[in-house]
């Protein structure tokens, strides 16, 4: 019996190390490619060639009339976006630096130090009254940002 499962363990290491192996050759080919991925970049044929699908059984939920385009540089790491509808702005946190950034529609410009500090926070989200909601992890709280 300890066979079986070390085999079936041995099998999974297998398939994973050869996907990890294959999403690497990937985005090697796509960084060696060079392509611009900023707002002034040539448009993309449809579907965009570099949004792969690693794993088949993700293939349904690829849309295929997206193309990915780089709204902003510069930070450590981005997590937690959240769109506003009413506002028209979306809003995500760079969680090493412990601030939150707002890109507004209207203008296309990204302001920094939306929130700031902002907890180390990562998970942004609004309520029905248009009330942004984050996860901060320095403080382990959920808050509520009133107007």
């Amino acid at each position: 019996m300890d066979r079986d499962v070390k085999k079936s363990s041995d099998v999974s290491r297998r398939n994973f190390l050869r996907t990890a192996a294959g999403a690497s050759a990937a985005f090697t080919a796509l960084t060696a490619i060079g392509r611009d991925f900023g707002p002034n970049a040539a448009p993309v044929r449809y579907p965009d060639p570099d949004v792969v699908v690693l794993d088949k059984r993700f293939g349904k939920y690829r849309v295929g009339n997206a193309a990915i385009q780089r709204l902003h540089t510069g930070m450590k790491w981005a997590e937690g976006p959240a769109w506003n509808g009413v506002g028209k702005y979306l809003v995500w946190s760079d969680i090493p630096s412990d601030e939150q950034l707002r890109l507004t529609e209207e203008d296309d410009k990204v302001s920094r130090r939306f929130h700031y500090p902002a907890g180390n926070s990562n998970g942004n989200t609004f309520d029905t009254r248009g009330r942004q909601i984050s996860c901060e992890h320095k403080a382990r709280r959920v808050v509520r940002y009133e107007y």
